[in-house]
């Protein structure tokens, strides 16, 4: 690519095009419970896809500014995530059941309510989205149309752990029951204490976790493709004739891991001799406890080096200091980059170690071609190709990534 860099410049009157708009300025959260989402979803989802604090310009009561639509959002492609994070003291009277009651109202439906709210708005008012609440810089990413867009919505309901662990013991995570209003009663689905239903078969399914559970959820599955991927087989599950009790997302999480299906995916797979899926407490520690896991962590470590080249990209897109662009609006940069961030992470740690076999392998004073296959059919092909370093041009100009895993410095 490096001798390509004289005709470019010859092309353009600036070598770097994307100056020609302002950087990307996004909020970092006020609270401590949103900084610490935002940085879990830049971490897992990467910052050019998540926006923390979006706003829409529908004004109200004199007010001049614009109304929060959701706590982070994250756009890729044809999916859009919207996160609601609240936490709510949990009332302290002597009637349990009262107080859960008082407390899913006001922490689970209540932002259930708003993550409809925002859902609606994105669907109808694509063009009306905004990072300020001053309402004048726009959403820099399109908004997939709402006969394309795949919404999936998560509620953060904070402050019932410690009433949870003392009633129960365990982690506090709220437990799953897919039999919980299925009749259509709203009233049944608080009538269980720590106990979750599907919030409204009517409406996008909402998926409610607390502090803890989206700790493990977002930093197990640190993938847009593995993250989606769960929450899609879980809505189908729990929207199924399959019975389903759990009682902690994390066991969940660790019984999907565990199974795969006919098409080597990993998938709740119980088959139709079963009837449901009614886990014990402690799943998740045995799942994280098994050698397989602890070797399966080990060999991923290298494909965080895929992660950490896609985010060079994207701070560098959002910042508007990329060199040598045919283009000026983010969104195009985007588009390529969404590639490299589709992948899952099993794919990323096959790249991973694809690109550092070319570089590692390869004399300094050769040229040399690698290529990547896809796993899936309609995945890209990846091709890698390292160049001799030309004299003409200083080592300063060069882009460097280092690799922890390996001594040797990789240029790239």
């Amino acid at each position: 690519m490096l001798k390509h860099h004289t005709e470019e410049c010859e092309m353009y009157s600036s070598p770097n095009r994307a100056r020609e708009r302002t950087p990307i300025y996004k909020a970092q959260g006020v609270t401590p419970s949103e900084r610490y989402l935002n940085g879990l979803c830049e971490k897992s989802f990467l910052s050019l896809w998540s926006y923390p604090s979006i706003f829409r310009d529908q004004k109200s009561k004199g007010n001049r500014e614009g109304k929060e639509l959701c706590d982070m959002v994250v756009v890729f492609g044809e999916h859009i995530l919207i996160f609601s994070d609240k936490h709510c003291s949990f009332p302290a009277s002597k009637d349990l059941g009262s107080d859960w009651k008082r407390w899913y109202k006001r922490a689970i439906h209540k932002s259930a309510k708003q993550a409809w709210g925002a859902e609606r708005w994105l669907r109808e008012h694509p063009d009306r989205v905004y990072l300020d609440r001053a309402c004048t810089e726009r959403f820099p990413l399109p908004i997939p149309s709402k006969e394309s867009a795949k919404y999936h919505l998560i509620v953060i309901a904070n402050g019932c752990e410690e009433r949870c662990k003392a009633k129960f013991g365990g982690t506090g995570s709220l437990m799953l029951n897919s039999s919980l209003a299925l009749q259509g009663n709203a009233e049944e689905l608080s009538s269980s204490p720590f106990t979750l239903g599907d919030l409204d078969p009517s409406q996008t399914f909402v998926h409610v976790l607390t502090e803890y559970t989206l700790d493990i959820l977002l930093k197990t599955l640190d993938t847009i493709s593995d993250f989606v991927s769960y929450l899609e087989r879980k809505e189908k599950l729990i929207r199924s004739d399959t019975a389903l009790f759990a009682p902690g997302e994390e066991d969940l999480l660790a019984f999907y891991l565990i199974h795969i299906n006919e098409n080597g995916e990993h998938d709740f797979a119980i088959g139709k001799k079963f009837g449901g899926v009614f886990l014990e407490e402690g799943f998740w520690d045995d799942f994280c406890n098994r050698p397989e896991r602890k070797e399966q962590l080990r060999q991923d470590s290298i494909s965080y080096v895929w992660d950490d080249l896609i985010e060079r990209f994207a701070c560098h897109a959002l910042n508007a200091t990329q060199y040598y662009t045919n283009h000026i609006e983010l969104s195009n940069t985007e588009i390529g980059l969404r590639f490299m961030a589709r992948e899952p992470r099993v794919a990323r740690r096959m790249i991973a170690k694809s690109l550092i076999d070319l570089y590692t392998h390869t004399p300094d004073d050769f040229k040399r071609i690698r290529y990547f296959r896809p796993l899936s059919d309609n995945g890209p092909f990846y091709v890698f190709l390292s160049l001799p370093q030309p004299d003409s041009i200083p080592m300063s100009n060069i882009v460097k990534l280092d690799i922890a895993y390996f001594k040797p410095v990789v240029w790239l």
